[in-house]
């Protein structure tokens, strides 16, 4: 039954979505998104796999991809990527799920994103790291991927993708990681940030930092999306290909900000100073 009702949505969304702009890989990835975007709020409990099933798929994932990237070599990103783990075991400690949540440093400038595996494995691009000025931002960040863990949205993905495209189990780790670089639901991505808001809080962080690179996201929205003419920060293309992948996928920043704001209020946690980035992100 479950599978029927993927493969209803799934064609359903093909027949309702045609794609208007040129072919090609990022069009492509795009729709892949949005498909499984859609398919996901299909209404079905997957049976889900034990956490180490899940741990075990999200290592080997998490492999593959860090052997296809550049890893911190310079003195500089060895030291980041300590510091992104130290803030994300001190956020992690307070998830539900007590997975080894490990983090990881992309050092790409071009890369302003972050994505979760399965299992625990989080990874920050550097691109994502020069929007923030304190480690509260960084905090919020960390939080928000923890808690796609932390709440399945990164293992229902790879159910679903196994339903839909007919995986075995052992096969999963060839998913290609676009899948998890691209937004979840609206209603995912929005439980996220308030989760992971609520760990950052719980683990001594101000919420004011979720608020402020919620800021920093809608600046961007506003330059380089709506406005995309005489923006102050310049791009390259390909960062500006992922800023525009990421704002397609997740809700308006001033949505994701509104809710924080009604978050501090409704659980009246104080207003505190943000503690400025220990590690400074060299250019």
């Amino acid at each position: 039954g479950s599978i029927i009702l993927l493969a209803i949505a799934a064609i359903w969304y093909t027949e309702h979505h045609k794609m208007d702009a040129p072919v090609g890989p990022r069009s492509l990835l795009n729709w892949i998104a949005d498909t499984e975007r859609q398919a996901s709020r299909v209404p079905m409990r997957l049976t889900r796999l034990s956490d180490a099933e899940e741990a075990r798929i999200g290592d080997q994932m998490a492999q593959q991809h860090l052997q296809s990237l550049s890893q911190p070599t310079t003195a500089a990103d060895k030291t980041m990527e300590q510091y992104i783990q130290k803030v994300g075991r001190n956020v992690s400690a307070r998830a539900r799920r007590k997975l080894d949540y490990r983090f990881h440093y992309i050092a790409d400038a071009n890369f302003i994103n972050a994505f979760a595996l399965p299992g625990g494995h989080v990874f920050v691009g550097k691109g994502l790291l020069l929007l923030m000025d304190s480690e509260d931002q960084m905090a919020s960040v960390l939080g928000h991927e923890v808690e796609h863990i932390d709440n399945y949205h990164c293992m229902e993905r790879v159910q679903i993708e196994a339903r839909l495209r007919h995986i075995p189990l052992g096969g999963l780790v060839n998913l290609p990681i676009e899948l998890f670089q691209a937004g979840y639901s609206k209603e995912q991505e929005m439980e996220a940030d308030r989760e992971g808001t609520r760990l950052a809080v719980v683990a001594g962080y101000s919420a004011e930092g979720a608020v402020r690179m919620f800021d920093a996201f809608d600046r961007l929205y506003q330059e380089h999306i709506t406005h995309a003419r005489s923006p102050r920060q310049e791009l390259a293309q390909v960062a500006l290909q992922t800023l525009t992948g990421y704002f397609r996928s997740h809700p308006l920043p001033s949505e994701r900000k509104q809710q924080v704001e009604e978050l501090i209020i409704h659980e009246h946690w104080p207003l505190k100073a943000e503690k400025p980035l220990q590690v400074v992100v060299v250019k």
